[in-house]
């Protein structure tokens, strides 16, 4: 009754869906391991940004990998801004989407190390590759709060870097770059200013990161388990079809052939 199955068709069709069943369970298991992720990030950036700011020479220093677990976190540091050594970052977007630059200032702390300050995004210039006119950042001693950021890489940041950039132009915020071109020793990541504002709302400081949306990774497991449920109800549905055609067939054939017979 089921010899069919045998068949070359019905044989490549079943195999078909026995590769297609666990392949589709696990793309559903892959798209739950990244809602969780992204549930997981979601909760430290939440909880780091809500978190008292401490002093950032608690949480990094000279050589430092700023760890996951730290991304985000509210520090605070006093000391001066050294302007004269500022560079801008290539090929950084803001809210909008608009390409500019990020400038990047070294932040002198009291005992002379330096801090890597993100200060903020500002369009480009005249050119992409003519340094921009910068707000000044504050003269003076002053307490700056941030957001505390790991060095960037070209593996972290999935940015491809450039031969030949002009002078004080830099692909990367990376402290150990900067501590070979300035000279001095400078703590581990940066941040990304928050305080104080900048006067004129330039440079445009970076937005929070994204802590309330979740995504819709957990449909689409939900999606992949339903398409997989649904391989073996469809193969079954197909058979039983098959079956029931044949037997159509066979039933309209008999007479014929009894006919013939007679």
């Amino acid at each position: 009754m089921y010899r069919f199955l045998l068949s070359r068709q019905w044989v490549i069709l079943t195999l078909l869906a026995l590769v297609l069943i666990p392949v589709m369970i696990e793309l559903g298991f892959w798209q739950l391991h990244r809602h969780e992720h992204r549930v997981a990030q979601n909760t430290l950036i939440a909880g780091n940004l809500k978190a008292k700011p401490v002093p950032v020479t608690a949480l990094t220093s000279p050589g430092h990998t700023v760890p996951r677990a730290d991304y985000w976190r509210r520090v605070e540091a006093t000391g001066t801004f050294d302007q004269e050594h500022e560079v801008v970052v290539r090929r950084r977007t803001n809210a909008d989407d608009t390409v500019g630059f990020h400038v990047l200032t070294p932040f002198v702390l009291d005992d002379g190390r330096v801090l890597l300050v993100n200060r903020g995004w500002i369009p480009f210039g005249e050119d992409q590759r003519s340094f921009p006119d910068i707000p000044a950042a504050p003269a003076g001693t002053v307490t700056v709060t941030g957001r505390l950021k790991a060095d960037e890489t070209t593996g972290s940041s999935g940015i491809k870097e450039l031969r030949d950039l002009p002078d004080r132009q830099v692909m990367l915020i990376n402290s150990e770059r900067q501590a070979e071109s300035l000279g001095r020793t400078v703590l581990g990541g940066y941040i990304e200013q928050t305080a104080p504002a900048a006067p004129g709302g330039s440079p445009r400081q970076i937005p929070e990161p994204d802590s309330g949306s979740i995504g819709a990774h957990m449909a689409y497991a939900v999606q992949w388990w339903l398409f997989a449920a649904g391989v073996p109800v469809g193969w079954v549905v197909l058979v039983r079809r098959e079956k029931r055609d044949r037997a159509t067939t066979a039933a309209r054939d008999t007479p014929a052939r009894e006919t013939a017979a007679a």
